[in-house]
């Protein structure tokens, strides 16, 4: 039991490190590109930090691991609304001034509803999987366009927080190399992590889904953690924003669809019931309360990690 413990968390450490590794190393490449750095901040930082995710839920699904796989996902988005965003805004209050998040939010609670109904039946098809999958196309897509008609002082914020991470240096070689060995980082911490959660699993005796909801979820989240919390500290509110939704709009198309491509999913009574319907409360409730002289406070912080830590309650 010591053994499998210490291996989960080497599996977390391996995940989170090879997860900066990748981010940095793609929006390196990225920058060699001339690409711009709202459009890196929006898509490869967001999406990057969503990769544990990604491979968690992709080996999970590979070794038939349906509630590991969608316990993931679910658990994840709930907990960037409810523990990230909540544990920031303590720390900083957010201020949104970026328009293109006021579009993201119904994006996030859009997902949410089209996943929910794709679940229904008890099944996330392959073809389910590849609406999923087209869906990520569209909305970065939608991304790009959309970055460019955001005023000259967001972009210099993306741009700012792009240097503070060392991600505007263009050396190709080490760039790939850096991508790679962060993928090579994240396929072998997800392994170690699933292979550890299932048997603390058996051995404290709780099921796969709640395991993945909880110490899958928040492990795989934590580089989303970090990332919203350094951009909290320097003041940039629209990154940290900016990364949990994206990360949600993410998880959604890209990991299950992805999951249900390799392998389709059951999708359990519990999830429909319960789980599900919390990622889209906490999705619904954070629409009022950014839209709202456009600052997530202190105060609904607080709130929002209660309403996270009364789920986490329930749940055990």
């Amino acid at each position: 039991m010591i053994l499998q413990i210490i291996l989960f968390f080497a599996g977390l450490a391996t995940l989170y490190f090879g997860a900066e590794w990748l981010v940095k190393g793609a929006s390196r490449f990225a920058r060699s590109f001339d690409i711009k750095p709202m459009v890196i901040g929006l898509t490869i930082v967001a999406f990057g930090t969503s990769t544990p995710e990604l491979v968690t839920s992709v080996i999970a699904s590979i070794r038939h691991l349906n509630d590991i796989a969608v316990g993931n996902v679910i658990g994840s988005n709930i907990a960037n609304i409810g523990l990230i965003l909540g544990l920031t805004a303590i720390v900083q209050p957010l201020k949104v001034d970026m328009k293109l998040l006021y579009r993201e939010m119904p994006i996030v609670v859009g997902t949410s509803l089209l996943l929910y109904f794709m679940g229904w039946d008890g099944i996330l098809n392959r073809w389910e999987g590849i609406i999923l999958l087209a869906g990520i196309v569209v909305y970065t897509f939608y991304l790009y366009r959309m970055a460019s008609k955001e005023p000259k002082i967001i972009e210099q914020e993306f741009l700012e927080y792009e240097e503070f991470i060392g991600a505007t240096r263009n050396t190709i070689i080490k760039d790939i190399l850096w991508m790679v060995l962060g993928f090579g980082a994240l396929v072998g911490g997800a392994h170690l992590l699933v292979h550890s959660a299932i048997y603390i699993a058996k051995v404290v005796g709780i099921s796969d889904l709640i395991i993945g909801l909880t110490v899958v979820a928040v492990g795989t989240s934590l580089p989303e953690l970090a990332t919203s919390m350094v951009a909290a500290i320097r003041k940039e509110s629209d990154i940290s924003i900016g990364n949990v939704l994206g990360s949600n709009i993410f998880n959604i198309l890209a990991v299950l669809g992805v999951a249900a491509i390799i392998q389709p999913l059951q999708i359990t009574t519990a999830s429909l019931r319960i789980d599900m319907p919390v990622m889209l409360m906490f999705s619904i409730f954070l629409i009022p309360i950014i839209t709202w002289k456009f600052v997530l406070t202190r105060l609904q912080g607080f709130f929002l990690l209660a309403g996270y830590s009364v789920y986490i309650f329930w749940l055990f």
